[in-house]
């Protein structure tokens, strides 16, 4: 019997840069067999799904949806309702690595990542010695100005990125203050959904929120302050 061919795959956020690598790699032949998968945890924007589409319809291939296989509610309670952080990122362990191993098995996988050669992260990096990941972008020095010249040429950006600056789950612990209230104001009622899994006493003020240190509700309070920062440090 022969050896079973290495796969190449690409996870697919719904952000800019991973959209860009697949754009980049099929325009420029580098990776006719790749497969292309989502993972979705089903707490996404609605514009990632919209986005998804549109990039299904230009690389002319099925792109994957994974899941856990329960909702976030689900994980939420086993968690002893401790949400996520950046420092106890639970939720991108078993909503998005866990399907991720179990899609690629046992396989040899090269896995390419759109971190580009401006940024000095490593990303998610599996330690089964199965995967190998590679960094196109890296490797071609290609930076942000790239990224978004290559999809103002295909696909277009994403329209979230008009209020938010990263894909990901609508109550994502990474979004600034201000992405907060762009959340509010694209779409309340995720807002209140997000407001609604905090766990804080206005009291004693403790408990769990998505920002250290004070919960949506008081964000929400201080809205006009918070736009009126975010617009001076833009211009200046």
């Amino acid at each position: 019997m022969s050896e079973k061919p290495v796969r190449h795959v690409l996870g697919l956020s719904g952000g800019k840069d991973s959209a860009a690598l697949a754009i980049y790699l099929k325009d420029e032949g580098l990776a006719p067999d790749i497969e292309y998968f989502f993972t979705d945890t089903g707490a996404e924007l609605p514009e990632i799904y919209e986005y998804l589409d549109k990039l299904e319809t230009y690389l002319g291939k099925e792109i994957v949806r994974l899941n856990s296989g329960r909702d976030f509610e689900h994980h939420l309670k086993i968690h002893g309702h401790f949400l996520p952080s950046a420092r106890q990122r639970w939720c991108t362990r078993e909503m998005k690595i866990r399907p991720f191993e179990k899609f690629v098995g046992d396989d040899e996988v090269v896995s390419y990542i759109g971190i580009r050669a401006d940024e000095d992260r490593e990303g998610y990096i599996s330690r089964r010695p199965n995967i190998k990941p590679v960094f196109p972008f890296k490797e071609a020095g290609l930076v942000r100005e790239d990224i978004f010249r290559i999809l103002e040429n295909s696909v277009g950006v994403p329209e979230y990125y008009k209020w938010r600056s990263r894909s990901g789950c609508y109550f994502c612990f990474f979004q600034r203050r201000e992405e907060w209230i762009g959340l509010y104001e694209h779409h309340p009622e995720l807002f209140q959904k997000a407001l609604k899994l905090e766990k804080y006493d206005p009291t004693t003020q403790e408990g769990y929120t998505w920002i250290e240190g004070i919960s949506l509700q008081k964000m929400l309070e201080q809205r006009e302050r918070i736009v009126e920062l975010a617009t001076k440090k833009k211009e200046g």
